[in-house]
């Protein structure tokens, strides 16, 4: 999420099949890796975005099938900030990867799990927002 003159944006990826398909990056941690390390990681590979995990959002599970097997997986959201990189670098898994009016976003993606975990996104994205806004306690 991002902070722009028009409001607040969601970065989503597309892949352009009939019907298209919005969603949130996500993968499958490498061997030894943190949650918030293959975050990290696969937000990078699939956005072209340096990110920093400010806060965790929360986790959704889902059942899916590939080559006739049923898999569960399980996949943990963290709410990012971008450090760099461009999203015109993003890995050849989505056809398109693009910013979104918050309201918008949460129309254009395909899941309703994703949509609930922007919902809390947002929630903590305003949250953090309003701290900063307070700035250091006093005594």
């Amino acid at each position: 999420m991002r902070r722009s003159p028009q409001g607040v944006e969601v970065l989503l990826c597309g892949q352009m099949k009939t019907p298209p398909l919005w969603g949130l990056p996500k993968g499958t941690p490498n061997p030894g890796e943190s949650l918030e390390e293959t975050a990290r990681r696969e937000v990078t590979e699939e956005t072209g975005l340096q990110v920093e995990a400010t806060r965790r959002i929360g986790s959704i599970r889902y059942w899916f099938t590939k080559g006739g097997v049923k898999y569960h997986k399980t996949v943990h959201f963290f709410l990012m900030a971008s450090r760099g990189g461009s999203i015109e670098d993003h890995d050849p898994e989505y056809d398109v990867v693009r910013w979104f009016p918050a309201r918008q976003a949460l129309c254009t993606l395909t899941y309703k799990n994703e949509v609930d975990i922007v919902e809390k996104a947002l929630a903590l994205f305003e949250e953090e927002g309003a701290e900063r806004e307070k700035g250091p306690a006093s005594a």
